[in-house]
């Protein structure tokens, strides 16, 4: 499916990649005037052109400005490919970002990621930043650790338009493996209590506050079988095997269940939000899981 500029208030606009699985993620763009900004970009090189394309459709000047949400490859790789704008995130961003690399692309060497040229942000905040696109008013707020350790979260407060990068996700497994369950659910009151109109999630199809919402459902539900696993002395894959998704069974990316109980387990016994876990040993069960290798379509 292709890829779909959706203006969501006056000027606000998100940048849907269907179907929103791994690598596939949202970006957005707001127009101020003859400014612009991107709210992330994409995972590859082709996609990001495309995304440059989707933004000169908006205004003759390209952004000047874009906001990584967090580090992850699919949300900052394609920044490259806009070199007038400058990059800004959360410090962690920046430094997470440069310690990172292009390691995404070792995951899946059969996507053509292009010539990637990482440009971690350049500007960076601590808790909160303002930032104007023309008159038009921007926050960004720290919001980690949840889905990852350097979450930002978009508010636009006039518009009542959210985006919650990778925190909250439509219709796709959230994936709090690098981030933190109960961090994640506390960002999630706080987005809620922003009371948004419009909710633009880091994958998925765009709405409003009931994405916050099914996020919570799907991590109170983890939580609650990570604790029956503990309590009945299974291992991750023990208990994964034996788990029913049920309505989570619709959800893409299913097979994230492994690395989330791995962060729900670690976090029981006491690890910090954000604390590293081994990436590829959660991939290496994933496959036991599934019974293959995540498929990226990147």
């Amino acid at each position: 499916m292709e890829p779909e500029t959706q203006e969501v208030a006056p000027d606000v606009f998100a940048y849907v990649q269907p179907d929103g699985s791994w690598c596939l993620n949202n970006a957005g763009i707001v127009r101020g005037g003859d400014e612009l900004m991107l709210i992330d970009t994409v995972a590859t090189t082709r996609r990001a052109l495309r995304l440059r394309a989707a933004a000169a459709e908006l205004s003759a000047q390209p952004p000047n400005i874009i906001v990584n949400t967090h580090f992850h490859g699919d949300h900052c790789f394609g920044n490259h490919v806009f070199p007038e704008a400058t990059i800004v995130g959360h410090e962690r961003t920046r430094s997470e970002a440069r310690t990172a690399g292009l390691h995404l692309t070792t995951l899946w060497p059969e996507v053509d990621w292009g010539e990637i040229a990482l440009r971690p942000p350049s500007v960076t905040y601590n808790q909160q930043m303002r930032v104007y696109v023309g008159e038009l008013e921007v926050e960004l707020r720290y919001a980690g650790p949840a889905h990852s350790a350097d979450d930002t979260v978009v508010w636009l407060p006039h518009q009542k338009v959210l985006f919650t990068g990778d925190i909250a996700m439509a219709g796709v497994t959230p994936f709090v493996q690098m981030g933190s369950v109960a961090g994640s659910l506390a960002a999630l009151d706080s987005l809620r209590a922003l009371q948004p109109d419009v909710v633009v999630p880091g994958h998925g199809p765009v709405g409003g506050p009931e994405i916050l919402d099914a996020t919570t459902d799907y991590l109170c539900w983890l939580e609650e079988q990570a604790d029956i696993g503990i309590s009945a002395g299974l291992t991750v894959l023990e208990l994964a095997a034996q788990i029913s998704l049920g309505e989570y069974a619709e959800l893409r990316d299913s097979e994230r269940l492994v690395p989330n109980l791995h962060r729900a387990y670690a976090e029981a016994d006491g690890a910090d939000p954000g604390d590293p876990l081994d990436l590829g040993l959660m991939f290496a069960e994933m496959v036991r899981y599934h019974g293959r290798l995540p498929t990226c379509r990147a």
